[in-house]
């Protein structure tokens, strides 16, 4: 027989459309990261989700709510700024106009914000998997992992919209805490300790959901532990998590 003997060619799995990822995300998520480490890191079916799903919101609360309404109950959560604003009313009109189109261009550049937040916050990620742990991780498959493990905020918005739909009252609609899916959204943040507050608004079900995601994500497509992943995006989200109650604790 010759030395050159033909070896049989290795069965490749074919990748996973951008619908069964998304789908897979849900239901057997291990599934997606694999094929995002195999090099199909396209994510702009999550994106386009995460797009139209916001604009949706934005729609139901410029309709239902009212964007006014969801400026001046900002201002009447936050003690000191209504105080002020009452001793000084000259002040009160360009507050308003200059909160109210802050708050439309955050919902309006949505999309621009969540890729953004991504695109920094995977740098991080990034570094952090690779050289404390180990990993072999692309900052490609970090960014795509991520925007998949981000699905389950959409469940958010839809309990939002559903909340709002019930008949909340515009004077109590919280644009901070919309829906009811974390300990925050039971809590009334005029009688509730500030830091206490963003502590508890902080455990919320769908971000826990969208660390576990993440993590698994993170430890897939760095070749490293899963142990690792978890420690890694839990890492860095408990440590934002006490930034925010300390500045919520220093602004209060």
């Amino acid at each position: 027989m010759s030395d050159l003997e033909v070896q049989p060619v290795a069965e490749q799995t074919p990748g996973l459309s951008q619908w069964q990822r998304v789908s897979n995300t849900f239901t057997a998520p291990s599934k997606t990261f694999a094929d995002i480490k195999r090099g199909n890191k396209s994510w702009w079916m999550p994106f386009i989700i995460f797009s139209l799903f916001g604009y949706i919101l934005y729609g139901v609360v410029v309709s239902r709510i009212g964007m006014q309404q969801v400026v001046e109950n900002q201002i009447h959560l936050n003690a000191k700024q209504e105080e002020n604003l009452n001793q000084h009313p000259e002040q009160r009109e360009m507050t308003m106009k200059v909160s109210l189109g802050i708050t439309q261009g955050v919902f309006i550049a949505g999309p621009l914000i969540v890729l953004a937040i991504v695109a920094v916050g995977s740098v991080g990620l990034w570094g952090t998997i690779n050289f404390l742990f180990g990993g072999k991780a692309t900052y490609g498959g970090i960014f795509a992992s991520w925007m998949y493990a981000g699905l389950p905020g959409i469940f958010k918005v839809v309990l939002g919209v559903i909340v709002i739909f019930a008949g909340t009252a515009p004077e109590s609609f919280n644009i901070k805490n919309y829906a009811p899916t974390n300990l925050g959204a039971f809590l009334n943040p005029l009688e509730t300790n500030a830091a206490l507050y963003s502590l508890a608004s902080a455990i919320d079900f769908t971000t826990i959901w969208t660390l576990v995601l993440l993590s698994i994500g993170t430890a897939t497509v760095a070749g490293v532990k899963r142990t690792s992943g978890y420690i890694a995006v839990v890492g860095w989200w408990a440590l934002f998590v006490i930034l925010g109650v300390g500045v919520a604790a220093a602004f209060s």
